[in-house]
C-alpha cells in the first residue's frame, strides 16, 4: 500500500528514535534515503547499518537544521548520490532542551527553541522544494503540546510546533497546485529518549494510564503513519494536522 519504490527521501533528524524508525520504514518500502544528523554520528552509522541489512539504499549527512549553509550542503549532497529529484521529505529534527516557565526564559533560550522546532522546518522545506514536483510530499512534526499547550515548563515548545501546524496549513496551500501535499503529525506520548529525558516516571504512567489505549506509543506506529502520508495511498491528504495519541486527545 505504502509502496516507495524509487523514491528520494530527506529525513532530518532521521539517525535515532522516531527519526530512525522513520528512516528505516521509508527504506523498507523502496525509498532512497537521506538521514540527516546533528550531534551524534554514531547513530547516524547505525541508522545506515540497519537500513543497508535490508538491502536499502541510503547515506548520512551532519548537518544543523538550523543553519543555512548546512543545509545547502544537505541538498548538494543529497543531488550528488541520488539527483537533482526529491520525493519526500520528512522534517523530524526538534527539541525540548529544557522545562522553564516564562520567568526563566530569556531571548537565548527562546531562539533556541523556535529555532530548532520552527525555523529548520521552514528553511529545510525552502531549500528542497524546487527539487520536488508532482507527487511530491512533505511531512512536518507538531506536536499534541501544539494543541493543548504542552506539559509543565514547556510553554515555549507547544508555542513553536503550533507554529508548525499553521505553517503546514499554509504551505499546504501554496504547494498544491504543485502537486506537492503537506502533512504534519501531532504525536502524543511516545516512548523515546525525549521522555526519557523530559519526563518524569510517574507522569509517564499517569498518561499512559488516562490514554484509552492504555500505554504510550511506539516509534515503529509513528513511522507507519508517516509512510502512509508519503505515499501515494494518501494522494487526497493534505493540509492535515493528524493526531497519533492512542485516543488521549481527538480532533
Amino acid at each position: 500500500m505504502n509502496d516507495l519504490t524509487g523514491k528520494v527521501a530527506v529525513v532530518t533528524g532521521g539517525a535515532r528514535d522516531i527519526g530512525r524508525a522513520i528512516s528505516l520504514k521509508l527504506a523498507k518500502e523502496g525509498a532512497k534515503v537521506v538521514v540527516n544528523y546533528f550531534d551524534n554520528e554514531d547513530d547516524a552509522k547505525e541508522t545506515i547499518r540497519q537500513i543497508k541489512a535490508l538491502n536499502g539504499e541510503a547515506i548520512y549527512v551532519y548537518g544543523d537544521a538550523t543553519n543555512l549553509d548546512d543545509i545547502n550542503n544537505l541538498v548538494d549532497k543529497t543531488k550528488e548520490v541520488f539527483g537533482d529529484k526529491v520525493d519526500i521529505l520528512i522534517n523530524v529534527a526538534g527539541g525540548l532542551f529544557a522545562r522553564k516557565t516564562i520567568t526563566e526564559v530569556d531571548v537565548d533560550f527562546y531562539n533556541l527553541i523556535m529555532d530548532v522546532n520552527f525555523k529548520s522546518c521552514v528553511f529545510v522545506t525552502q531549500a528542497f522544494v524546487p527539487l520536488m514536483g508532482e507527487g511530491g510530499a512533505i511531512v512536518n512534526f507538531a506536536s499534541q503540546a501544539g494543541r493543548d499547550g504542552g506539559g509543565p515548563g514547556a510553554f515555549l515548545y507547544a508555542a513553536s510546533k503550533g507554529a508548525v501546524s499553521t505553517f503546514t496549513r499554509g504551505l499546504a496551500k501554496e504547494l498544491g497546485p504543485k502537486g506537492i501535499r503537506v502533512n504534519a503529525l501531532n504525536p502524543g506520548m511516545i516512548a523515546t529518549k525525549f521522555h526519557d529525558d523530559f519526563t518524569k516516571d510517574q507522569v509517564r504512567v499517569n498518561v499512559a494510564n488516562a490514554t484509552p489505549l492504555r500505554r504510550e506509543g511506539r516509534a515503529e506506529e509513528v513511522a507507519d503513519l508517516v509512510a502512509y502520508l508519503a505515499s501515494d495511498a494518501s494522494s487526497f491528504l493534505t493540509g492535515n494536522n493528524v493526531d497519533i495519541n492512542g485516543g488521549l486527545a481527538f480532533s
